[in-house]
């Protein structure tokens, strides 16, 4: 379920600072709530860091925020007309009672922010993630909402965000120590941002919120402030497209790639009934009709990711998920988080099986039983037979259950008689960029030529042969 959510409340860790938010992202929202309440879950990727900077509501800001319009004070018109005279700095001086040291720094205060608020003008209002909340997590495409209700959700949604999103003024406040370090880190923070918010934390920023009336499906939205976003929320949870569209994703990920009608209906009648608790939703799932039809059984296939991990543990291996192991993934095609896309990786045969991707499959396999993936062991002596068919038979028992067909069969006592090919390296993935390399342009920094390292095979060439042809089977590929 993790697995599964992580996919439907994609992120790419691609993209600039997401990448430092994902493990917090995983840790406190999708695996905290994956068994537990949609809203929850739903609320939770809405205000984690990694979902505000990926689809950039961080930055959607109010077209007529309040810190746009606010009215200049003295010192901030006197700035603006190109600064201060000599004896305006002695008259502010002696009626005020500042130094020179505290005028220069309410200067600078005013330079970023009047920064911030050209900033915020770029900015504007920002579509992503309402167009995505409403398209990929919860509704579904043409579920009846239109374009304007995707700028009113975006309304709703302004003000959003991350306190010092990239780390800036932790780095200004780690590198320049004392009060003067202490000056740059204020400086760093954006107006409205309190005192006790940390770097890299979401909050509500009042200035930038639309505080207008809002309609969205047919529902007034005036809440005011951060409610305003948790009424949308709460709109979106109960609505029947949303039940049907989760419905219809765990039907997909659990019975078939085309799920009966009627198995979705009753799926989405459990989820709505129970306002969107999963565990009921799922338990509508695995006591259904449909879920246990020989149809059924058996009908999907494994993803990328699936395949890799199941090969690992039905052959017993220990690993330390090595950069090579994360290169192998990225080569089957599924690396954790590595979707560009908002849809996330998609979940059907079609889009995994060709012939192309089933020998990738195969090289994984190959490469895991020979012992070749650096930070993974596996000891193959549980195999060890006096002859091949014998090897055969145990790698069967013990990957498969026995549970294979007569042409299977006949194909791997065939196949054991053949060499296999040698297994190449994949292109190594960017250790700081958490992405291929071979997404970046030859000749840039951990260019497209560097290969993940693999290790020369080890273990009984026969032994391992056979479990790696098992593990390719038609049968192992499948759920």
């Amino acid at each position: 379920m993790e697995d599964f959510w992580q996919n439907h409340f994609n992120v790419f860790a691609g993209k600039a600072a997401v990448r430092w938010y994902i493990p917090s992202y995983e840790r406190d929202v999708i695996r905290k709530n994956a068994l537990g309440n949609f809203r929850d879950l739903l609320l939770g990727t809405a205000q984690h860091p990694a979902m505000l900077f990926y689809l950039d509501n961080f930055e959607s800001v109010a077209p007529n925020a309040q810190a746009a319009n606010a009215r200049p004070g003295q010192l901030q018109r006197l700035v603006q007309e190109g600064g201060l005279t000599p004896r305006v700095r002695e008259q502010m001086k002696r009626q005020q009672g500042l130094t020179d040291a505290e005028i220069d720094q309410r200067i600078a205060r005013i330079k970023t922010g009047a920064q911030n608020q050209q900033n915020r003008a770029k900015r504007g209002l920002n579509e992503n993630y309402a167009r995505e909340l409403m398209e990929l997590h919860t509704m579904g495409v043409d579920s009846g909402y239109s374009q304007k209700d995707i700028v009113e959700v975006a309304r709703a949604f302004t003000g959003w965000t991350i306190a010092d999103p990239r780390g800036y003024r932790r780095i200004a406040a780690d590198e320049i120590k004392g009060t003067e370090g202490q000056r740059l880190a204020r400086l760093q923070r954006m107006p409205g941002v309190p005192d006790n918010i940390e770097s890299g934390q979401f909050y509500f920023n009042e200035r930038w919120h639309d505080n207008g009336p809002k309609t969205i499906l047919g529902q007034k939205v005036d809440e005011g402030g951060i409610k305003d976003g948790l009424k949308v929320i709460d709109i979106l949870v109960k609505s029947p497209a949303t039940a049907k569209f989760i419905a219809r994703k765990l039907c997909v990920k659990f019975v078939n790639d085309n799920p009966d009608e009627a198995i979705v209906n009753r799926v989405a009648a459990a989820f709505s009934r129970s306002n969107g608790d999963i565990r009921t939703t799922l338990r509508a799932i695995f006591t259904d009709k449909e879920f246990f039809a020989p149809e059924n059984y058996r009908a999907k296939i494994k993803t990328p990711f699936e395949l890799a991990v199941s090969a690992i543990r039905t052959i017993g291996a220990d690993t330390t998920a090595s950069p090579a192991v994360v290169a192998m993934l990225n080569k089957l095609g599924e690396v954790p988080y590595g979707y560009q896309a908002p849809t996330g990786y998609p979940d059907t045969a079609e889009d995994w099986v060709n012939t192309g991707a089933l020998l990738e499959r195969l090289n994984f396999t190959m490469a895991l039983a020979a012992n070749q993936i650096p930070g993974t062991r596996v000891d193959l002596k549980r195999f060890d037979a006096p002859d091949k068919a014998a090897v055969l038979n145990k790698a069967i028992a013990v990957v498969l259950d026995n549970d294979i067909s007569p042409a299977t069969r006949a194909t791997l006592l065939k196949q054991v008689e053949q060499p296999l090919p040698e297994v190449k390296a994949p292109p190594e993935v960017d250790d700081e960029a958490g992405e291929p390399v071979t997404r970046r342009p030859a000749g840039q920094r951990g260019g497209q030529n560097r290969q993940a390292r693999l290790l020369a095979p080890t273990g009984n060439p026969e032994v391992f042969k056979v479990v790696s042809l098992v593990l390719g089977t038609p049968e192992f590929q499948r759920q």
